[in-house]
């Protein structure tokens, strides 16, 4: 037990220290992320050994996954996904899956790779987080062109998701039998929210949640929480990926915390700090502390693999932001295609479904990991110096045609 608590308190310390040493080496902007599973790395059994991925750490990182999850939930703005914004982000996504599958054959072909599905869904997602604060960093949130990115990272969030739980579920039942349980799990996404408005109608229940929000009770806090807990257990119990019902809790909170009176402005504040303050880091950490440099490092084709990886996502998600063409100008065009083709996340959890499933080697899940690190780190700052020297050029025709939502 001695030696679980020390990893635990290790891991919790890395989580601690990532922020702060990115904000005390001079010129290191990255997210925080790059550093949590680079500390994790580090103090993991492949360099220093201070710490392994034993039962308390991985509980811990299982929640930070549900968090995760749950905000990116709260990150989509459903209001923005209609009308032509939709049919030509959702045009996008679906030829980044094309061009995966295309790219996952030929890697397969070549002797490369086991599932070329699975590493079509990995190389179609973006990081929607990250592209959402890099967006805020060059303050085009909710412009036009911001407005486009979002649309688009976030039906890239939600539609690998999707994927990823129908055809790499942990339970061996058909697609079929997949489709009517996923089917099944909506409507009963569907009776929650129902039951939650209605909950939420009563005007004795409306006054004790106003009443316990800001005390130690924290109530919606506690209530969000239940219900995450509440999904990840019956997306499990349907045979679903436990990421699917933590993500669909965050959306179902979206959707009936409307709070028009603005009764509780700091309840998606409470949920990010408990969030990105305690749980994710321990994810993040703990993603490094599992990854296998080992693997990476064994033989010199392992490493080239990459930047080969790093490629192949580049174009998966950057070529479709071609369609956007008459929607935003050509440096836009770029930026949303450096900011399409950034995602790690993701990447980490596919990799470990895959691992699981015996879908991915060990060598090439530390690749795939490796490559997503550097997307991360290379493409949101080439995006952001795209934007910079396209600042002042007049937005471009079919921009001021698209709806614009509430940004955040």
């Amino acid at each position: 037990m001695t030696f679980s608590l020390t990893s635990l308190a290790v891991v919790a310390a890395a989580g601690f220290a990532a922020p702060l040493l990115i904000e005390l080496v001079p010129g290191a902007r990255f997210p925080n992320v790059v550093a949590e599973i680079g500390l994790g790395i580090l103090v993991g059994p492949s360099v220093l050994g201070w710490a392994h991925a034993d039962e308390p750490v991985q509980v811990l990182a299982l929640i930070g996954l549900s968090f995760l999850l749950l905000i990116a939930g709260l990150e989509v703005d459903y209001e923005r996904l209609r009308g032509r914004l939709l049919r030509v982000t959702g045009l996008g996504f679906a030829v980044s899956v094309a061009l995966g599958l295309a790219a996952g054959v030929a890697l397969h072909e070549a002797g490369l790779v086991r599932s070329p599905l699975l590493i079509a869904i990995m190389f179609s997602a973006t990081g929607l987080g990250i592209v959402i604060a890099v967006l805020k960093d060059s303050g085009r949130v909710e412009t036009p062109f911001g407005q486009l990115v979002i649309a688009s990272s976030s039906i890239a969030e939600v539609g690998t998701i999707v994927l990823l739980t129908l055809f790499f579920s942990g339970e061996s039942s058909s697609l079929g039998a997949k489709l009517v349980l996923f089917g099944l799990f909506g409507l009963l996404c569907v009776a929650v929210v129902v039951a939650v408005l209605q909950f939420e109608r009563s005007m004795s229940v409306t006054r004790a949640l106003v009443r316990l929000q800001d005390t130690t009770a924290q109530i919606r806090v506690r209530g969000a929480f239940v219900l995450l807990s509440v999904f990840v257990v019956l997306a499990s119990k349907f045979g679903l990926e436990a990421i699917l019902g933590a993500f669909l809790a965050g959306a179902i909170v979206k959707l009936v915390d409307r709070d028009e009176a603005m009764t509780h402005p700091r309840f998606r504040s409470k949920l990010e700090a408990v969030g990105f303050g305690v749980f994710i880091p321990f994810f993040f950490v703990t993603s490094g502390v599992r990854y296998d440099s080992g693997a990476l490092f064994s033989s010199g084709p392992t490493i080239a693999r990459v930047p080969l990886f790093l490629a192949v996502l580049l174009a998966v998600r950057g070529l479709p932001a071609l369609l956007y063409r008459r929607l935003a100008g050509g440096r836009e065009v770029a930026a949303s295609a450096l900011l399409q083709a950034t995602s790690v996340g993701f990447f980490v959890v596919a990799t470990e479904i895959g691992r699981d499933m015996d879908l991915i080697s060990a060598a090439n899940a530390a690749a795939v990991v490796a490559a997503g690190l550097l997307s991360v780190l290379l493409f949101p700052l080439a995006a952001l110096t795209v934007l910079r020297r396209s600042a002042g050029a007049p937005a471009a025709e079919g921009l001021e045609e698209l709806p614009l939502g509430v940004g955040r």
